[in-house]
């Protein structure tokens, strides 16, 4: 197997070689082997001790280059000029068999020069909840880094207690970040921000290199990527939890799944992040977030737009004020589909039932999630199941009158509606269970998950809220 090193080989300003450290017991505790093999890899191979040691990383290939990586970030608001992959590293690039180009990354292999008095390690339980979610994501048709596997390393780590270590490894088209330019950016070296936008451009949005400007156009196309991806977390209600700048890639790919949970009453200020004090990430919140990020980026690009700050500012900001536009035709045309309204209808009409059904699902606290299949019931003729989830049921008879009236289309709206998402109490009860020992649990969520929009008898309790006992929640980053 080879592992190229073209991130190492083209930015070593960026990179610090460097090893993961020996687990004392590895052991395989999940593997994505579709993923696998659309890596070219074997998963028989990968469950030996060789594989079990590239997955950790002490095995990689002897011309391999692993690195951590080195970034920058806008923390809660907060600039820091150092962050970097302090309990990560890059492995190299995978070629897919389709000849796609893939980062092989780690999370948990031990402490890094980035790892600002961390201790480098990770513990069972958000490693197996990112593979969860982004398994659960890209079956959503959401762009995210993959997981490949969750390995226990055999090593106690402390955190709220001592808890069982893991290392995660995952693949992403890269580990590019807004944060990546912002820490070119800072060190002053115009050189290295211009190889770091150009390795960019050729790795993730070609057609910029022939552009007028092609750094703007760069620009022009992280945004537009991340206007879309934005939009389609806001559809499924997916709370990213932790939006820093360090968090949002090039590639339009979500990453870096810590304190993130989905929505289940429809509330846009739903935030459940522990360290999210303010709820500046809330559920409603991310689009301007988003927004505020990509300016960010746009700062950091500045010397490459033009040579003339004020030119480039002007070109920045009018690109920038595209994001409102871009975010809001993708997440319109998605509400449009999970209604199964018909092609051609008026957008003020689409609008405005868009709008009164959403403050009918805030007034009543309804789930997200279900509501829509029920919905489609409705279309279907049944009069009662989707009734029962609303407190002013005449508000909702006289909506439900208006939009079918439009004729929708039930099969379309399953098309897009999931039955099944990581629902926050599936997901806690599974990641308690593993953390005991046992994946059973882990194993049916995932295998709901992995088809979300095909309803199965047997697996019921998978598209259900949560029961009142649940309570409160919080979701915990991990480190």
């Amino acid at each position: 197997m080879a592992l190229g090193n073209r991130f190492a080989r083209e930015l070593p300003e960026l990179a610090v070689a460097w090893r993961a450290e020996e687990p004392p017991e590895p052991r395989l505790l999940v593997l994505d082997e579709d993923l696998a093999v659309d890596l070219g890899l074997d998963p028989d191979w990968l469950r030996t001790d060789d594989g079990l040691r590239l997955l950790v990383g002490t095995g990689a290939p002897d011309d391999a280059t692993p690195v951590a990586q080195a970034y920058a970030g806008h923390q809660f608001g907060m600039y820091n000029p150092r962050l970097g992959d302090g309990r990560a590293l890059l492995l190299g690039e995978l070629v897919s068999d389709g000849g796609r180009r893939y980062d092989l990354h780690l999370k948990g292999s031990g402490r890094t020069p980035f790892a600002r008095g961390g201790d480098g390690l990770a513990v069972v339980g958000p490693m197996l909840r990112e593979y969860v979610v982004s398994r659960a994501m890209h079956a959503l048709g959401i762009p995210t880094t993959r997981s490949l596997a969750v390995v226990a390393t055999g090593r106690p780590v402390r955190r709220e207690g001592l808890l069982p270590g893991a290392v995660l490894a995952r693949v992403a088209s890269s580990h590019l970040r807004v944060g990546s330019f912002q820490y070119a950016r800072a060190t002053g070296d115009l050189g290295l921000l211009r190889r770091l936008a150009d390795h960019a451009v050729a790795r993730h949005h070609p057609g910029a290199a022939a552009a007028e400007r092609p750094y703007l156009a760069l620009f022009e196309a992280v945004l537009a990527a991340q206007a879309t991806l934005v939009a389609r977390w806001m559809l499924v209600g997916f709370i990213h939890g932790v939006m820093n700048t360090d968090n949002m890639t090039i590639s339009g790919e979500t990453i870096d799944y810590g304190p993130c949970a989905f929505l289940e009453a429809f509330d846009p200020t739903t935030f459940f992040s522990s360290i999210d004090h303010g709820g500046r990430y809330a559920y409603g919140n991310q689009p301007a977030v988003a927004q505020w990020n990509l300016a960010r980026l746009a700062e950091a690009l500045l010397p490459l737009i033009d040579g003339d700050q004020e030119r480039a500012i002007e070109l920045a900001t009018a690109a920038l004020d595209g994001f409102p536009r871009l975010y809001g035709a993708a997440w319109s045309a998605g509400m449009r589909a999970k209604l199964g309204l018909p092609d051609g209808l008026d957008d003020t009409v689409a609008a405005a039932l868009v709008d009164e059904f959403l403050a009918l699902l805030r007034a009543s606290r309804v789930d997200h999630t279900s509501i829509y299949r029920a919905l489609a019931g409705t279309a279907r003729g049944d009069t009662d199941t989707a009734r029962t989830h609303f407190v002013d049921v005449a508000a909702f008879d006289g909506w439900v009158s208006r939009w079918r009236a439009l004729e929708p289309d039930p099969d379309a709206m399953d098309r897009v509606n999931p039955v099944y998402i990581p629902r926050n109490h599936l997901v806690e009860e599974a990641l308690d269970a593993a953390t005991r020992g046992d994946l059973a649990p882990l194993e049916l969520l995932v295998a709901a998950v992995s088809a979300p929009f095909d309803e199965r008898p047997g697996m019921e309790r998978y598209a259900e809220p949560a029961p009142p006992e649940f309570g409160f929640y919080q979701t915990f980053c991990g480190t």
